[in-house]
């Protein structure tokens, strides 16, 4: 954006919801640029690139802040939400776009206070000399005296709107919208249906969880095919154990409950668990008792 044109525009303050939308954007876009480039050596050996994380993570950030904040005052984030940053220490209360000592400035701050933070704990986790632990308590004091700047610093962000960050507060840049902001209007109908949708799905949020959905379905089998009595094949099935009537498959640790079916002992316990009052999806008899199953199979019985 020109100097020129800029200067003619007027600053429309930015939402509060919008500023933390950005960092949010942000890093979601970090995090992705991050992922699609360590995805480039999944053919290499692992941890190839542990050693040297945090330059190449350096690298990537100062080519995103070429490409953003250099060249168009603005992150992705912003971008996105139609905002940029202004010089606030301009008198002025035209748009200003920010100066090239400001923008040098973010890079130090951003991109540069992270890699020295990653950077000075690898290098100095290993030293034993009092020397050095004496310099690492002082570098922890002072990045806790930083957080403890940015949190004092978001409180009254909350309050008053403006520096999200401590490095706005500090280089003074101000997030401003790039066009002012039109008033959508939404229609009652779109806000009823949208209403009672929402409302629709906490209800069954709520509700879903008391249902057992396990048990409605057994009961559903056993209604559907409803079993009077056993036949031949089911008996030399429930005899010789070789499925279990849950899963179908070879039981794993045959039990039984009581009837002449069959279950694996992870199935029958974990279906009893769910609910006290499960039944015999064949016969719909009750679990009396969970016992192990005490007939032996021979291997050639599998064939």
């Amino acid at each position: 954006m020109a100097s020129s044109s800029g200067n003619e525009k007027r600053v429309n303050p930015v939402l509060r919801i919008s500023q933390l939308d950005a960092l949010e954007l942000n890093k979601a876009l970090e995090q992705l640029v991050w992922s699609q480039f360590t995805s480039c050596f999944h053919g290499f050996k692992p941890g190839v690139l542990a050693h040297f994380e945090p330059e190449l993570k350096t690298f990537l950030w100062l080519i995103l802040w070429r490409f953003t904040i250099y060249s168009k005052s603005a992150t992705v984030g912003q971008a996105i939400l139609n905002i940029q940053y202004k010089n606030n220490l301009s008198q002025t209360e035209k748009y200003q776009p920010l100066s090239k000592h400001q923008k040098l400035w973010y890079l130090i701050f951003t991109v540069g206070g992270r890699w020295l933070e990653e950077r000075c704990y690898d290098l100095l986790s290993n030293r034993q000399l009092q020397s050095f632990c004496k310099i690492k308590s002082y570098i922890n004091f002072g990045a806790g005296l930083l957080k403890l700047c940015g949190l004092l610093n978001f409180l009254i962000f909350l309050q008053k709107g403006t520096f999200a960050t401590l490095t706005e507060r500090i280089l003074g840049i101000r997030s401003v919208f790039c066009k002012q902001q039109s008033v959508r209007q939404v229609g009652f109908e779109y806000m009823n249906r949208e209403l009672l949708w929402h409302g629709f799905a906490e209800f069954l949020i709520y509700l879903l969880p008391l249902i057992n959905v396990q048990k409605i379905k057994l009961k559903f089998f056993s209604w559907c095919l409803p079993i009077a009595s056993l036949s031949n094949s089911e008996n030399t099935l429930a005899a010789h154990c070789k499925e279990c009537s849950l899963c179908g498959e070879w039981p794993t640790m045959p039990h039984t409950i009581g009837c002449l079916h069959v279950f694996c002992y992870y199935c029958i316990k974990s279906n009893y668990l769910c609910d006290m009052y499960f039944t015999c999806p064949k016969c719909g008899s009750e679990v009396h008792s969970l016992q192990p199953l005490k007939y032996k199979i021979e291997m050639t019985e599998l064939h």
